[in-house]
Parts: C-alpha cells; sequence; structure tokens
C-alpha cells in the first residue's frame, strides 16, 4: 500500500514537473518578431539613457530565416536568432568596433545574452529570462 501511494505520488510530482517545462515557452508570433525593427524602449526596468549611445537608440531587426541585424546604439551588428515557441537565443554575433562613450552598448550587449523568452503585449516586444523582464522594444519610427 505504502509502496503504490509513494508510485502515485512519484508519477504526479514528474507530470508537473514536465509540464510545467513544456508551458515556459509558449507559442510566440513569429510573424510580430519579424515584421518590425525594434528599438529599445526599457533595460533592466529603466529606461534607457540616450546619451549612453553614441549613433542613436539601440535597435533590432528579426529576418524570417533566423538572421538578426541591428545596432547597439554605437556598433552595427549581424548575427543570428532561434526562436522555438517563446524560447528564444539571441547570437549578436559580429560586431564592428567603433569607440563608444559611456556604457550603454555594454548594458545593452550584456542584456542579449540574457534572454531566453519573449512575449507581446499590444506593440510591444518584451524579452525575459524566465520571468524576469530583461528589456522591452518597441517599434522604430
Amino acid at each position: 500500500m505504502k509502496k503504490d501511494l509513494f508510485l502515485i505520488t512519484i508519477a504526479a510530482l514528474l507530470i508537473v514537473l514536465v509540464s510545467s517545462c513544456g508551458s515556459t515557452c509558449k507559442m510566440a508570433n513569429k510573424n510580430k518578431l519579424t515584421s518590425n525593427s525594434w528599438e529599445l524602449s526599457t533595460i533592466n526596468g529603466s529606461t534607457p539613457d540616450l546619451n549612453q549611445f553614441r549613433t542613436g537608440m539601440p535597435f533590432l531587426l528579426f529576418g524570417s530565416k533566423g538572421k538578426l541585424t541591428g545596432s547597439t546604439g554605437c556598433n552595427n551588428m549581424a548575427g543570428n536568432y532561434k526562436l522555438k515557441k517563446a524560447c528564444l537565443e539571441l547570437e549578436p554575433g559580429a560586431i564592428t568596433r567603433m569607440a563608444c562613450q559611456g556604457n550603454g552598448e555594454t548594458l545593452f550587449l550584456d542584456a542579449l545574452k540574457q534572454v531566453k523568452m519573449m512575449k507581446s503585449d499590444g506593440d510591444k516586444l518584451i524579452l525575459l529570462d524566465g520571468t524576469k523582464e530583461i528589456m522591452t522594444l518597441v517599434p522604430k519610427k
């Protein structure tokens, strides 16, 4: 009897574990991701200081075949991304090497490395590390 209860408990825990892992990456709309050039709106919960970015606010452009291009606010970048459901992996790849004032570029690139998921909210694209919001992007004007 105790063995049966133990096995039932283990089975229930496995079901909960498997279902929670599968639900972390709900289906994302790839068309939404690739439909705009996305400009940085918030990073680590704060509005970025435009003075930290030499050439303007950083932005990302997601191509339909996994290509990622954009600007760090100082240098141009060209890399790749992988999207599986809402799980998102960003690989900035090649970056030009102009000297940059301030730490805006470093903050932006460090934040990109933390991104594991995405979700959209209206016209915003929210990039997350699990449940923690890393950055919010809006369509570039």
